[in-house]
């Protein structure tokens, strides 16, 4: 299905993005991710002000042109200084830019940015102002539901009609609080329970805002159920965990018709990449540790990560390590599609139904056995999808 549309004068609905996050999303994770996906909306991880103005520029902000289209999100809570980052960004080709107002860690918050601005929702309505009174490209706005105490729906309500009435093209909802004292961020990533009715309130008070949701969406099933509520999906560590989730991503909910990539297509594209970087000095384990998950449940798996984890800090390494990696892994799993996968049971209606609910139900961190049993529907599901030699841990 073909869902993306116009749906204000600057910003395009996407029904799939990859959210912004610290040390993974450089322009490395998304040069590999694009070997998967092109329509998916991608993000940069957070930039500073500080960083974009004074900094080494073009290693902080800069990206290929096939990475887009690509949306800059910068922290800060100065208007003026991003108003001006805005303006360089949109020199630098990025297709948007948006606010973090969603990062709760100590050292964003001594920065006055990231989530502890929810409480100042004027502060960020002048950010998105002054922005948009610059740039032509859209301005988004990616925030919790709420923060601390302060956890009620109309708290989240007023703070969106504030940046709404600024201006801002795009509201990403990640559809947790942030606590900001007591859990850190992988915690509050984890810990406060996920509230997408929230979110799916928000996007009917607001029909007019492109509304996104974010927090703990890691399949199409998933997505699928959130896409009549929202106008779009963002995943985060399903992404970086499972990369290969994206590879059938625009054929699902773009409407491609082109084939989607095999694991080992995807292994052969990312070796000139990584010898041309190796040619600039770039070292090779930079690019390669975003690949480690390529595999996540096919056989083969503990193979790829293990020969890349012992060989790729090696000072020898070239872009060749990858065909030597996937060399013994089955051709079963990196020659695969997602397609073919569920082909290869044959006419086994029982096989593919089981195949569907382990990828229901897949976490892509990989679970140990003992707690993948204590689900009786998950372990019948993942012990039948090995049987059929599909999955591995």
């Amino acid at each position: 299905m073909t869902v993306v549309s116009q749906k204000s004068s600057r910003a395009t609905v996407f029904p799939v993005s990859i959210a912004p996050m610290m040390e993974w999303s450089d322009r490395h994770f998304r040069a590999f991710m694009r070997q998967m996906t092109r329509r998916t909306l991608l993000y940069t991880e957070m930039k500073t002000t500080g960083a974009i103005l004074h900094g080494e520029r073009e290693k902080i902000i800069g990206f290929s042109d096939f990475e887009k289209p690509l949306v800059l999100q910068i922290g800060g809570d100065d208007p003026a200084e991003m108003a001006e980052c805005a303006k360089i960004a949109e020199d630098y080709g990025y297709d948007e830019v948006n606010i973090n107002v969603g990062c709760p860690s100590e050292r964003v918050q001594k920065g006055n940015f990231g989530a502890c601005l929810m409480s100042t929702p004027d502060v960020v309505a002048e950010c998105v102002s002054a922005m948009r009174n610059v740039v032509k490209i859209p301005v988004g706005v990616k925030h919790r539901i709420g923060i601390d105490r302060q956890q009620s729906y109309e708290f989240m309500a007023n703070f969106v009609e504030k940046v709404v009435a600024a201006g801002a093209d795009r509201i990403t909802v990640h559809a947790r609080i942030a606590w900001l004292k007591g859990l850190n961020p992988k915690e509050n990533r984890e810990v406060p329970p996920l509230r997408y009715e929230d979110v799916h309130r928000l996007k009917t008070d607001f029909p007019d805002t492109i509304v996104e949701i974010n927090g703990g969406i890691k399949t199409h099933t998933e997505i699928t159920a959130q896409l009549p509520h929202v106008d779009g999906v963002m995943l985060g560590r399903a992404a970086y965990h499972n990369p290969f989730i994206f590879s059938s991503m625009d054929q699902l909910f773009f409407g491609e018709k082109y084939p989607a990539k095999t694991r080992r297509e995807i292994v052969e594209a990312m070796i000139p990449y990584i010898e041309e970087w190796r040619e600039n000095e770039l070292f090779p384990n930079r690019i390669i540790r975003h690949m480690f998950g390529l595999f996540s449940h096919q056989r083969g798996n503990k193979a790829w990560r293990r020969y890349l984890s012992e060989n790729a800090h090696k000072p020898e390494t070239t872009g060749e390590i990858l065909r030597d990696a996937i060399a013994d892994i089955p051709d079963g799993s990196a020659g695969r599609t997602p397609e073919s996968r569920r082909n290869s049971v044959g006419g086994s209606r029982l096989a593919k139904k089981h195949l569907d609910k382990f990828d229901e139900l897949s976490n892509p961190n990989v679970a140990p056995v003992n707690e993948m049993v204590e689900n009786t529907v998950f372990a019948g599901a993942f012990l039948l999808a090995q049987k059929w030699q599909l999955v591995e841990l």
